[in-house]
């Protein structure tokens, strides 16, 4: 069975010293980690518009189609109007005011999305209330886009190659094997890293969005009455032709800002300004003329509704627009694997999921990683939803509940954040997140009635996986529990152990999670070993609750004997925790530290579930048990040289 973390796997999130670390205040504005200083606004905007809008960019291809077709909708004027008119308050209110302008304030140290954001309610310190439940719901909400990372590249590239089908009927029956295809072959590249294929991304996304505009442009010019869709007065027509069913078309029409939570996700990468910037030169106006000009065109020609966007090309151009669909679609597909990437490993970080092998596929850029077991199940599950579903109507009913409740969860959290962090007075929180938080679940409710039709399947994924990380928190704390009641003080052991044990040259390092105390490893080598070495270094590991920590803040060095010295190593949980980078700033004296002449001692905790023993209800011990037992090497989670890698067991019953 493979080692648990307990003794030297990440601790809570916690600050150096044992303070939790604090976001940077309201209204400030990340500078995505100094990129800002070292590349042009330009240069990130650009890379911004290929990786943060991907998702929001490809819905045109559907999100006017499934408000129609879902509901079975009229396609006639008042209707047009009405959805056109809640497609531009929504890109408004959600994208442009609760993400742009407040929710990405709420940056921790330069991060967001939903993790970074729980993680700045972590700190009970930071109000006094109870976190527990709002951890909770952070947690649901982040397996929430477990789900809709799996539904994203389905949706995005059937979507698209559906167009192929709209260009001749012949390719019909290739539109789902050329899907599979596309989606295998994009998930068998991850492994190379995102950095060749990224520097494509910006120029196609350019060229997508300027089609997308041009193409409504003509329709609105065309029928220039459709730009009175900014009246919201249409929306209240819309809904006074027909309540229920324009109701339940919010579930559809909410496809036009599916992504906005890729923004606030992505902004350590880029920065807020260069994302605001992109969102209202580019993306913005873009997709406002392409869902105004779809509204003209249905209103003239109602039949369009079949697929109204490649409706909108001439008929020469159904081919390449359907091409130059699919690579944008690949695009907005990446950007969510990528996604999923980065929130496995601050998952990891914080202590939510087991350590799981993670290759870092950039000497450059620290958060492009690759993660084989996330990457092999986005793919069995997204190729096994298209054979599922078959269409992407079918699809999009499994799509918006995921999207819906995690916007849910970010605006709730954001409350707490805004009173807790920024201090605002309880009438300006409510009178500020309250609409916002209609909205939301004005948009969730109208999700609801699709989870019979597909929307359960995001819900499971989510259930599983908070089901496997509460587990796995709990059975942590269970472990590191049983393990702590054998601990003793550091000098007590070597004060009782004294007469027993030879000194020895060279350099010991054993890897601990509780400062102070004398890690098993240690203990058992003492015992049956009976050597110590000339120096020794008891180092445990944390994650703090900021992404990143700067070099001259990751070491605590405390002596406990002339030889013995306790290191502190602090990591950001967006970071690697590269034990020996970290080492090598140690100094005590004239000696320091030197990786070729040490040795790593690490505790191999083989966990078995116990009857009789307090703790978590029988399945789930067996599913820690499991859990532990699929766990990368602490060896390789830490980058320690497995050539000088010592491992001592010890039995822990759950």
């Amino acid at each position: 069975m493979t080692e648990s973390e307990t003794d030297t796997g990440p601790t809570e999130p916690s600050g150096p010293g044992g303070e939790a670390a604090t976001t940077t205040g309201e209204g400030a504005t990340s500078g995505g980690h100094g990129h800002g200083a070292q590349v042009g606004t330009a240069a990130l905007a650009l890379g911004a518009l290929g990786v943060v809008f991907g998702d929001i960019g490809t819905s045109p291809l559907y999100a006017f189609r499934e408000a129609f077709e879902h509901q079975h909708l009229p396609v006639n004027e008042t209707n047009a109007l009405g959805i056109a008119s809640i497609a531009f308050w929504a890109l408004v209110i959600i994208i442009s005011i609760k993400y742009l302008a407040l929710v990405m304030r709420a940056d921790n140290h330069g991060e967001g999305g939903i993790l970074a954001l729980t993680a700045l309610v972590m700190n009970p310190s930071a109000g006094g209330r109870r976190v527990g439940p709002l951890v909770l719901l952070g947690v649901f909400g982040t397996a929430l886009l477990y789900g809709d990372g799996l539904i994203t590249p389905a949706i995005s590239v059937l979507s698209a190659v559906e167009g192929f089908k709209v260009a001749s009927s012949a390719l019909e029956d290739f539109v789902i094997p050329l899907a599979c295809a596309i989606l295998a072959g994009l998930f068998l590249v991850q492994k190379r890293g995102t950095a060749a294929v990224g520097r494509v991304f910006g120029p196609v996304m350019v060229l997508w969005f300027g089609v997308l505009g041009v193409l409504g442009l003509i329709q609105v010019l065309d029928h220039p009455a459709v730009l009175g869709a900014v009246n919201p007065v249409h929306i209240v027509d819309f809904f006074a032709a027909s309540p229920g069913k324009a109701f339940l078309a919010l579930g559809s029409i909410f496809l036009v800002v599916t992504g906005g939570e890729a923004l606030y996700a992505d902004m350590g990468h880029f920065g807020r300004r260069p994302i605001m910037l992109v969102w209202y030169c580019v993306v913005l106006p873009a997709l406002l003329l392409n869902y105004f000009g779809q509204a003209a065109l249905l209103i003239g020609e109602p039949g369009a509704v079949e697929s109204p966007l490649y409706r909108m090309a001439p008929d020469w151009a159904i081919t390449p627009l359907a091409l130059l669909a699919t690579m944008a679609s690949v695009i907005a597909s990446q950007a969510l694997i990528s996604g999923a990437f980065s929130l496995t490993v601050q998952a990891v970080q914080l202590d939510y999921f087991p350590r799981l092998a993670i290759q870092h596929t950039s000497g450059e850029h620290a958060g492009q990683v690759y993660v084989p077991l996330v990457n092999w199940g986005l793919m069995i599950g997204s190729i096994g939803l298209v054979l599922g579903f078959r269409t992407s109507s079918n699809l999009a009913a499994a799509y918006g509940i995921a999207v819906t409740t995690t916007m849910v969860i970010t605006t709730v959290i954001f409350y707490v954040v805004a009173r807790d962090r920024w201090r605002w007075p309880r009438p300006k929180a409510v009178a500020v997140i309250a609409p916002l938080l209609i909205v939301d679940t004005a948009f969730f409710a109208a999700n609801v009635p699709k989870i019979p039709d597909g929307g359960w399947f995001p819900l499971l994924i989510a259930v599983a996986l908070v089901a496997q990380m509460a587990t796995w928190r709990r059975g942590r704390d269970l472990v590191a529990a049983r393990v702590r009641k054998g601990e003793r003080a550091i000098g007590t052991v070597l004060g009782e152990l004294a007469d027993d044990f030879t000194r020895v040259g060279g350099t010991a390092v054993f890897l601990c999670k509780d400062v102070g105390q004398a890690p098993p490893a240690m203990v058992n080598n003492l015992r049956h070993n009976k050597v110590l070495h000339e120096t020794t270094l008891l180092v445990s590991v944390q994650t703090t609750d900021v992404p990143r920590v700067a070099p001259e803040d990751r070491l605590t060095v405390t002596e406990v004997l002339p030889y013995v010295h306790q290191v502190v190593v602090s990591f950001g949980f967006m970071e690697e925790p590269d034990v020996p980078l970290g080492l090598a700033r140690v100094e005590l004296g004239d000696w320091r530290f030197d990786p070729d002449d040490a040795t790593y001692f690490i505790g191999r905790e083989s966990v078995i579930a116990d009857e009789g023993i307090p703790g978590m209800p029988k399945p789930f011990e067996h599913l820690f048990v499991l859990l532990n037992r699929g766990a990368d090497s602490a060896a390789r989670f830490f980058n320690l040289p497995p050539d000088r890698v010592f491992e001592v067991g010890t039995h822990v019953e759950i």
